[in-house]
């Protein structure tokens, strides 16, 4: 009997298991090989992604057909950032369980929005955020929300920093909108992230009327430049320059900014992590009394894409600023993630985040942590051997490299991510063009820091 519709198509191939075989022999194969790839793809590899680009077809494709296809040409073309040699962006590896965990995940598809529509999903919301509070040493009932990166997570707790502040001005940004509102001071360092920026642009709060405080060599906010703060000031801080690593003076302003009723947000993408570690959690000393903070486990946690979190001491001010309602939504005595994220639809992270706190725990994660550390310490001073210029104080996970001149340093920068034998990318600092390393995987072994030495080297000959 013939199909007569697309669903009785894909019914069809919802059964056909040796479709989900193809696919795990498949993730397996990458996975067996991805240490033995170039970190970048090579050239022919990016030219064979052409195979993707064609008309929309008209019927429906056999779904072998597409998996031998994305493998065929996806594969090659994937940078191998699950690999040990790949320095760029703050992107962590892939911890086994969680990556595991994200696969059964995925075939569970679901919606984290509602209690009533994922109770699972609610209840490891529920845990994550308890473990996190715990071993972050935040402040009890702290509220976590699962978002995608730390750019979501840094705009939620700034729009609930925005509407508390106006609110103790008798201000209700839900039902008053902006226009004519009291007026709130915005302050953060001159080197804080651009999406920092991002986000005070969608909330209102444009950058020509931020008070940008100098900072010091490393790139730490000076706690002795800042204005006097009061109940109408939004203040940003880093834990984690997004260049040096280094963290802003916590102990020396979030206790005056907490006496003095500003809301602090902590953006920690990277660095929050340290407050994990009993070695380095000195780094966020003070920390704790700030309001909100975002952070990714998808960095320094080594948890998979994507994966970011917002924190906040207030509960009731992070719903308020995000929440939405409507006849048809059903809210519960249990946890509901949607008052905690601004979109309702939305993936179960909290599957792989679990896995990941679960197979670390508290000291696996202090151990991975400091881990990154010490292979950056590692590389800093390897390069340093070989005549490279270390820019920063190798505080955390970063590493800032230069070589005579700016002319050498591209060149060098552009050898090295066109050799396919490691990845990093460049950054200003201090006027300067540099070259940025972050070392975020698991997978890095002293082997690979010694080969990325070696391209190094190899890429200043060449230049």
């Amino acid at each position: 009997m013939a199909l007569k519709t697309v669903s009785d198509h894909f019914r069809q191939h919802a059964e056909d298991w040796t479709l989900f075989e193809q696919a795990k022999d498949y993730a397996l194969d990458y996975m067996r090989t991805v240490l033995d790839r170039p970190v970048f793809p090579e050239k022919n590899a990016i030219e064979g992604l052409e195979a993707f680009r064609s008309k929309l077809p008209e019927d429906p494709v056999d779904p072998h057909e597409i998996l031998t296809k994305l493998n065929r040409f996806g594969s090659p073309a994937t940078v191998a950032q699950t690999g040990g040699r790949y320095f760029g962006f703050v992107n962590g590896g892939v911890i086994p369980a969680a990556l595991a965990a994200k696969w059964l995940g995925d075939a569970w598809d679901q919606n984290a929005a509602l209690y009533v529509i994922s109770p699972v999903m609610s209840v490891l919301e529920e845990i994550c955020e308890e473990w996190l509070v715990d071993l972050l040493g935040l402040p009890e009932n702290t509220a976590a929300g699962f978002v995608g990166g730390s750019s979501t997570a840094t705009l939620c707790g700034l729009a609930a920093g925005r509407d508390y502040l106006l609110r103790r001005q008798g201000w209700d940004v839900n039902g008053q909108g902006l226009f004519g509102a009291p007026p709130i001071r915005v302050v953060l360092g001159e080197g804080a992230h651009s999406t920092v920026y991002k986000a005070l642009s969608i909330l209102g709060l444009g950058k020509d009327r931020l008070i940008k405080v100098p900072e010091d060599d490393q790139g730490r906010i000076r706690a002795d430049s800042l204005p006097e703060l009061d109940d109408k000031t939004l203040l940003i801080l880093q834990a984690g320059n997004v260049n040096s690593g280094a963290f802003d003076p916590f102990a020396e302003i979030c206790g005056n900014a907490r006496a003095a009723g500003a809301w602090t947000h902590i953006d920690g993408a990277f660095g929050l992590w340290a407050a994990a570690s009993p070695k380095l959690q000195s780094l966020t000393d003070g920390y704790s009394q700030a309001d909100s903070w975002s952070v990714d486990a998808h960095k320094t946690l080594n948890a998979p894409y994507d994966n970011g979190i917002i924190l906040c001491r207030h509960r009731e001010a992070l719903a308020q600023a995000l929440h939405m309602t409507g006849s048809y939504i059903v809210y519960s005595q249990n946890r509901d993630g949607m008052l905690y994220t601004p979109d309702m639809s939305r993936r179960g992270r909290a599957v792989e985040l679990w896995a990941s706190l679960m197979a670390l725990g508290r000291s696996g994660t202090a151990e991975l942590v400091e881990d990154l550390h010490q292979k950056a310490q590692y590389l800093a001073m390897s390069l340093e051997k070989e005549g490279f210029q270390i820019r920063n104080e190798v505080c955390f996970n970063q590493v800032l490299v230069s070589c005579d001149n700016s002319d050498i340093t591209n060149k060098v920068l552009d050898n090295i991510q066109q050799s396919g034998e490691c990845w990093c990318g460049p950054a200003q600092w201090k006027g300067e063009k540099i070259i940025r390393i972050s070392v975020c995987s698991y997978r890095t072994t002293k082997t690979d820091l010694d080969r990325t030495v070696t391209a190094f080297v190899k890429a200043r000959q060449e230049s």
